[in-house]
Order: structure tokens, then sequence, then C-alpha cells
């Protein structure tokens, strides 16, 4: 029924594309992208095999302007026994057509539409948990937000959250926060296209650049993630925008959680030094303390020196990030 084919990242990735009707751009695509652990046949288990999660399936979703292409985090969940899924969600990355407005939705809300193709490719419903698999949702920055908010809505079918820096509030709180988000929501109602100003200067970027290891190679297709972040529309930031105020609300989700985060945030007009060893995006503290709206059992670990994707930090904060969520792993997933 699923058309698997080689994905761009070679062996032993494949994806599939998942039909999701027309709007008013055209054909509207998601891309499900899987990596599978060997399977726990019985000679395996004679020899020894101590895979512990080899009834777990792991679905990733991707942040703002971006896609997934990080070898390493599937190989992580894979070395474990768990298969490892990650979705290039409508109108980016894989799933970007001619003509379309890369990354625009109106209500994040309209996701559930390619997470639910995702699982059915998975071999997973909405509407009820399987006896034989459990399910893990992983989202970063956006796809954090977008994960928290499918899971309270769709309680009962996951079985924990990672979330690596979910971006859970904008980076003003207070009075101002208010105002902003009052004017992009009336903007959003009238001209919901407008374009917002480009604040990324691009320094998330050559962050990743002058950190990145050969021992954790990775290649970015620019059109599908540029270096400076896609144009933001009204229409769009006020779907983020409405996603934080129902965190704030509290969204009660009843699994553990786990958010990763970086020791500290640098924001800056010229670049520095500070920009490798920072959150550039996000204002990390803001975002643990909302966290804690989350659901009732809220892990928040820290990773010092880390990047706003944790995993693409420099070398001794990217392996600090693998062990401490390796460590709340075998806690919280091992039986």
């Amino acid at each position: 029924m699923w058309d698997w084919k080689p994905d761009i990242l070679g062996a032993p990735f494949e994806q599939t594309t998942l039909p999701l009707g027309d709007d008013n751009e055209g054909e509207v695509v998601a891309t499900l992208v899987r990596s599978l652990a060997a399977p726990a046949t019985w000679w395996r288990t004679l020899s020894g095999d101590r895979r512990a999660l080899t009834d777990i399936d792991v679905l990733y979703v991707h942040g703002w302007s971006d896609y997934f292409f990080q070898r390493r985090l599937a190989k992580f969940w894979n070395e474990r026994g768990a298969n490892f899924y990650a979705l290039d969600l409508r109108k980016y990355g894989r799933s970007l057509r001619p003509g379309q407005t890369a990354g625009y939705v109106s209500d994040l809300g309209t996701y559930d539409e390619d997470i639910a193709a995702a699982l059915a490719a998975m071999g997973w419903k909405t509407d009820r948990a399987r006896g034989d698999r459990r399910l893990v949702l992983m989202g970063h920055s956006t796809g954090g937000l977008t994960l928290s908010l499918w899971a309270a809505r769709h309680a009962g079918l996951a079985s924990a959250i990672i979330l690596n820096s979910p971006w859970l509030e904008l980076q003003i709180t207070g009075i101002t926060r208010q105002a902003i988000a009052a004017f992009v929501q009336l903007t959003a109602r009238v001209r919901p296209m407008d374009v917002g100003p480009q604040l990324d200067l691009g320094f998330y970027s050559r962050a990743q650049q002058e950190v990145a290891h050969e021992e954790d190679p990775y290649e970015i297709n620019l059109d599908w993630r540029p270096d400076r972040a896609m144009p933001i529309h009204a229409g769009w930031m006020s779907a983020i925008v409405n996603g934080q105020h129902a965190v704030e609300a509290g969204l009660g989700i009843n699994v553990p959680v786990c958010v990763l985060l970086s020791q500290r945030t640098w924001i800056g007009v010229r670049w520095s030094e500070e920009a490798k060893s920072a959150d550039t995006v996000l204002v990390v503290d803001d975002i643990a303390k909302a966290s804690l709206k989350l659901g009732r059992s809220v892990t928040v670990e820290r990773i010092d020196g880390a990047l706003h994707d944790i995993f693409l930090s420099a070398k001794d904060a990217r392996e600090d990030a693998y062990a401490t969520l390796g460590r709340w792993v075998d806690h919280m997933l091992v039986d």
C-alpha cells in the first residue's frame, strides 16, 4: 500500500509520499522517512540481544524552516531496537512543491492530517494505541509545539514525548508579548499573507557550520533549509501564538515529557563566538518555565554549550545531549 523508495540520506533510509489532497496552491503532500531497526529475531535473542526498545516506534517532527536530515538521531534509536520515522510536514523539505508558500499553515491543527497519514503508514491509528508497540513523539522547535498540542488532543496514543528546544513561548513576555500577539492576530484576520520583518541574521546557521564535526557529518539542502529562515507570514505567526496560548493554559499531557534545552541564550546584532555555545533563537529560561505547563511529569534537561538544535551542537555538548537523552530513555522506557 505504501510505496517506500530510497531516501536522499542513503541506506538505510527510505521515504514515502503521503497525499493530503489539494489547497489553493495545488497538490499537498507530506513525506515520511524511515530507518528501521534490525528485527528482533530468535537468533538475535539466543545471541544475547539486549536492545530494550524493540517495541517502540519514534515519530520525529522538524522545526520552522527545516526538514529531517539528522542521520545520527535515527541511529541513536535504531541501536536501541526502535524504529525511527521522521515527518517532513506539508510545504517543508521533501514535501515542498513549486509555487507553494513554504511552511505556511494558518492553524497548527491542520497538521493532524499529516500526522494521521504518517501514523497510518507506520501501522498506527489515531483513535487507539496498539497493544504490541509503543509510540514515542519527538519534536524540535515548532515541531515540539505541534506535537505537544497534538498529544494533548490525542491522549492515550503516545507513551512518551521528547522535545528538543520546543517553541512554547515567544521571545518576549509580559505586556509587550500580549500587545504583539494581539497585533499579529488582527493582521492575520485581514491580511494573513503579509510578510513580517526578517529577524534571522544567519548566526544560527553559521554557528552550526562552525561547530560541525567530521565524526557526525550531515549535508543541508539550502532550498529546504536556507541560511536565513524562510519568510514569516502573519497567518502562520498567528497559528504559533494560538498554540502557545494553549500551552500557557496547560495541556494536561499525561505521559512523561523530556524537554532538552541549552543552558543559555545569546541574541545579538553582530556575530559573536558566544553564538557557538548558546540558543540564538529562543529565550531558554522562558521555555523551561513554559514547559511545566505541558503535563504532570515534565523533565527539563539543560545542556551546557548547546545550540538551538541540541543535536547539532559542538561535539562536547552534542555528546552530553545524547548521553542525557539515553539516561532519560533508559529510566522512562525500559521495563
